[in-house]
């Protein structure tokens, strides 16, 4: 059957699209191969030490076998839990040079960022690691450069860049910042002898500039652009973005309307660009009797899981008996959904009619979410397998929509 367009036609809106085609294929390349931390512990550079990781771990542990009960899991859930404190307590480390650490003077950070950067090269510990430097603001910006460059010395005078090491940028309050870090990053790289684009950086949305710019523009969406492809994440600040805006401190939360104004712009902004979403923490700490046990991990419970239901898989922990509630609530979700999950997969890939019809992006994000808990341990691929039919290539194919 032949239509009434020429050939003519055709190429000339292919020839019309080509520059806008290739904008998008550049700007959006889609979800990024490899793993996504469940959340990033941040640790005052002054407290970074070699066991530092393993005490952690024992810390939780022990607070969770003397008071796990509180949190109300079933025995599947708390053995993955309590698995999970032993063998990786800690999945994104973060080693604070910024708001944690203070300002101690020149020469005792000029110190403390060597001696770190040869702890971290020597201990490791951690499937993803690196440090936040001070903002790129006029009074902090020397700093934070000289601290980054003495970190980096000394954890590559005593071998290769870690896997999964990422740096944070702070407190944007000009895009022209997030541009300045990239060419910083590039400059580190060669006088380092580093390949290309090996040095990445998270930036937190922690100020209003950084969602909307002075002349009215979105900065969320100009700060990836401008990171020239090292942006990996961007990590919302519940407290300082809070105070910012005029939050008053008794109501500065992750689930204030103001902080869910700016996820959801940093969500849109980042959707299909590869950039991972962060979302922050809570200030109330499990410590204390069991009863203030059990209210701070009540709210840090409900406050993941409300992040996880938005979209976004990752959060800040800031004391070790944090961690059993963030396990507990992400392994609680990811459970709970997989059978419906799998089942809806299973019927996808067979095309098997049933009460649903699940889009290709339906089921891309349904993959998604059974890789994420493949990822953090919340399941294992024998039983994803058993109930969807497809195995883990299978399922990173749909995530990527790879036919």
């Amino acid at each position: 059957m032949a239509g009434r367009l020429s050939d003519g036609v055709y190429a000339g809106i292919d020839a019309r699209l080509a520059e806008a085609d290739a904008r998008v294929v550049a700007a959006y390349p889609g979800e990024p191969i490899g793993r996504q931390p469940v959340h990033t512990v941040y640790v005052p550079a002054s407290q970074y030490r070699a066991r530092m990781v393993a005490d952690w771990g024992k810390q939780a542990v022990r607070v969770f076998l003397e008071d796990g009960d509180l949190l109300g899991l079933d025995d599947e859930v708390s053995d993955r839990v309590r698995e999970k404190l032993l063998t990786e307590p800690i999945e994104d480390l973060r080693i604070d040079f910024e708001d944690g650490y203070g300002n101690p003077g020149d020469d005792v950070e000029d110190a403390a960022a060597v001696a770190a950067g040869r702890t971290l090269a020597v201990t490791g510990g951690t499937p993803f690691v690196g440090i936040r430097f001070k903002s790129f603001e006029q009074a902090t910006r020397r700093r934070g450069i000289r601290t980054l460059d003495l970190f980096l010395s000394g954890v590559l005078e005593s071998g290769p860049l870690p896997g999964g090491f990422v740096v944070t940028l702070p407190k944007v309050t000009a895009v022209e910042q997030v541009e300045a870090c990239a060419e910083v990053l590039e400059k580190l790289e060669a006088a380092y002898g580093l390949t290309a684009h090996a040095l990445k950086f998270e930036v937190q949305i922690e100020t209003s500039q950084s969602i909307l710019a002075t002349d009215g523009t979105i900065a969320v969406a100009r700060i990836i652009q401008a990171a020239a492809g090292r942006c990996t994440g961007l990590h919302y600040g519940t407290y300082d973005y809070s105070a910012g805006v005029g939050i008053s401190a008794a109501y500065q939360s992750m689930e204030h309307r103001a902080a869910d104004f700016a996820k959801q712009f940093m969500q849109v902004a980042a959707a299909g660009t590869g950039v991972r979403l962060s979302d922050g923490s809570t200030n109330k700490i499990p410590v204390g009797d069991r009863d203030a046990i059990g209210v701070a991990w009540s709210e840090q419970t409900r406050l993941v899981r409300r992040s996880l239901e938005n979209g976004f898989y990752q959060g800040w922990d800031l004391h070790p008996h944090q961690l059993p509630s963030r396990f507990a609530a992400t392994y609680a979700f990811f459970r709970e959904g997989f059978p419906a999950a799998s089942a809806r997969l299973r019927d996808y890939a067979a095309k098997t009619e049933n009460g649903v019809m699940d889009e290709p992006a339906t089921a891309q994000a349904l993959a998604a979410y059974l890789t994420r808990g493949l990822d953090c341990g919340a399941l294992d691929e024998a039983e994803v397998l058993k109930l969807s039919t497809l195995d883990r290539p299978a399922l990173d194919r749909l995530v990527r929509r790879i036919e």
